[in-house]
């Protein structure tokens, strides 16, 4: 594996824990705020700060693909959205195994954008999932019957199918597209919509609080900011499958901060049904060596 390969993978990596721990941090601040104004104010903070530190490279870029950027922003918007106000409903830990689900779907979309007939161990890994996300959520058990599907979990796997979308596009424009003017872009287009939308949406509510500034604080500079510039330049040394599948790590460091901060557990079926999304995760990536990689 050559040495720009693996520090883009490790910087996946790096920034995928960031993402799994701020899960329970955002729950909480959510008591504090409505889902789009924390939205709104999270990007809004990171674009304020990437858009001064670029602006040079901004105008001295060439044929930037403005539309491919905004699109990506506007399917963050959408993933984040659905993922935030899952969370109201849901728990931080099963909305980061939830989202996981993404690893399984890039794969496949990029089957379908290719053109490319979906392997046997890509669908294995889809069923052992979708089988996993069942018993994680409940599915078919005596407290689904009782209550039907919670809508958090629901809004939840959307953005998971939303992330995957974003995943793949990123892969494509950041072969062709600084990771400065994508960052900037993609921030500032969900930072826009948050703020056209979220007094239209929703009943905006701000509360300030220790944790809600702590929450906006580190989710805008670490979970935003830092994180969509790191993942902008490692996706041009790397694939959107391999990208997807070190997102896996999401759901375990989420898990683990659960546990550590909130005192969240799964165990029984549920923890099973966890397992059984991430041993369909590692199935995706277990393609023989002889078959053609994806473009």
């Amino acid at each position: 594996m050559d040495s720009t390969r693996t520090r883009a993978e490790a910087a996946l990596l790096a920034i995928t824990i960031v993402w799994g721990t701020s899960f329970t941090l955002i729950k909480d601040a959510l008591h504090d705020a409505s889902t789009l104004v924390f939205l709104t104010l999270r990007f809004g903070i990171a674009a304020l700060l990437l858009i001064p530190l670029f602006t040079r490279t901004l105008i001295r870029t060439r044929r930037p693909n403005l539309a491919g950027a905004i699109a990506a922003g506007v399917s963050l918007y959408f993933a984040y959205l659905l993922q935030t106000e899952g969370l109201r409903f849901t728990s931080a830990s099963k909305s980061a195994f939830l989202t996981s689900l993404c690893v399984v779907m890039v794969p496949l979309l990029a089957c379908f954008v290719y053109r490319n007939v979906p392997r046997p161990l890509e669908m294995a890994g889809v069923g052992m999932a979708l089988i996993g996300m069942a018993l994680l959520t409940g599915v078919g058990g005596r407290e689904w019957l009782a209550a039907g599907f919670n809508k958090g979990d629901l809004m939840t796997v959307g953005c998971a199918a939303v992330f995957a979308i974003h995943v793949v596009l990123i892969g494509h424009l950041a072969k062709h597209n600084g990771f400065e003017f994508l960052s900037v872009i993609q921030v500032s287009t969900v930072a826009i919509l948050g703020l056209l939308s979220f007094s239209s949406l929703e009943t905006p509510v701000f509360r300030p609080s220790g944790r809600l500034w702590l929450a906006l604080a580190l989710t805008s500079v670490l979970c935003t900011a830092l994180a969509y510039c790191v993942q902008s330049w490692a996706q041009r040394h790397t694939t959107p499958t391999r990208a997807a599948m070190i997102f896996a790590a999401e759901p375990v460091a989420a898990a683990a901060t659960a546990w550590a901060v909130a005192g969240e557990r799964l165990s029984g079926a549920p923890l099973f049904g966890a397992a059984l999304i991430l041993l369909g995760l590692v199935v995706v990536e277990l393609k023989p060596s002889t078959a053609g990689k994806h473009p």
